[in-house]
Formats: C-alpha cells, structure tokens, sequence
C-alpha cells in the first residue's frame, strides 16, 4: 500500500476502531457514584425512644450494605435471645438519602432447662421488620438516620414491643 491517502484513511479507521471496542475506564476504588455512596461496611448507635427496645442503652448495629441493594445487619445483642442477623434491602431515595428495610427472626426462651435438653431450646415466636431512613454525610463516611421497628407473632399479626428511633452511623475502614 503504497498510497498516502489510504494508509491515512486505514490508520483512522483502525484507531477509531479500537477506541470504540474499548472500555470506559472505571472510577478510582476510593470513589463511588452518589447511587453507590452507601456500598460497604458501616457500624451505628441506635437509640430507641419508644417501644422494648427502648430499655436497651448500648445497642450497636453493624451492616453490610452491597451494590445491588442487597444489605446485612448484625447487633450486638443478638445473642440476648439468640437472634439470626437481618437481611434486607436499600435503596436511593434522593441527594445523599437512602431507605433501608429489613427482617430478622426473633426467638423465645425456653420454658426451662430441661426444655433444652429435650431438644427443645430456643424456639421461632414470630420476626421484627425495621425501617430507617438514613441522611449520609457530604463526605460519605458517617450519617444520621431514624429507625422504625415493627414486631410480629409467628402468624405475622402486629404485637407489642415495636417503636421510633435514631441512629448515627460511621463507615467502617482501615
């Protein structure tokens, strides 16, 4: 291809080509989309004003929230009844403003012990539903939130116990 002209429109067509096959970079790991600002581990003191749960001076929760809106939830009572963490799911709901909702199973303590060694122990009595709105911080690493627990029998009918709170949350890192 001795033309200048081809070898011109050749070059052009290659190097188009090749910027069109490539991919967009991705953003640095230590930047996020606002839709993703909440992806990650966070720790939270939360302070029930109203319902059982108010009784409870030192309740910590940690979660996992994943891309996706898939989340975890873990407290640091629950092994006081034995509770499962609760999962759930969040959401984006404006500038800097997520929802989360999500279930875990509550138990009820055995009648006595020997109920345990019967194979008894620990039994299902029903699951409690929280919701939180939570307000992320313009920095993205800590946040202001307000928490409503629902309580339900093993039926799913609405019982005693739920109640409003809030929470302060910090993301957890190196």
């Amino acid at each position: 291809m001795h033309n200048p002209a081809k070898r011109l429109i050749l070059t052009i067509s290659m190097v188009l080509l090749v910027a069109a096959c490539r991919q967009a970079p991705s953003p640095p790991t230590n930047q996020s989309s606002e839709r993703d600002a909440l992806v990650g581990a966070w720790t939270s003191q939360i302070h029930f004003s109203s319902g059982a749960l108010a009784e409870v001076e030192d309740l910590e929760f940690m979660y996992v929230y994943n891309a996706g809106g898939t989340m975890t939830e873990s407290s640091n009572y629950d092994g006081a009844p034995p509770v499962p963490p609760a999962y759930g799911g969040w959401k984006r709901v404006g500038h800097n403003q997520f929802e989360t909702r999500y279930a875990f199973y509550a138990t009820k303590a055995p009648g006595a012990f020997a109920d345990i060694a019967k194979g008894g122990g620990w039994l299902p009595a029903g699951h409690g539903l929280l919701t939180e709105s939570i307000k992320l911080s313009d920095d993205g690493k800590s946040y202001t939130s307000t928490i409503t627990y629902a309580a339900f029998d093993r039926t799913g009918k609405p019982i005693d116990g739920g109640g409003q709170g809030t929470g302060v949350g910090a993301r957890m890192g190196f």
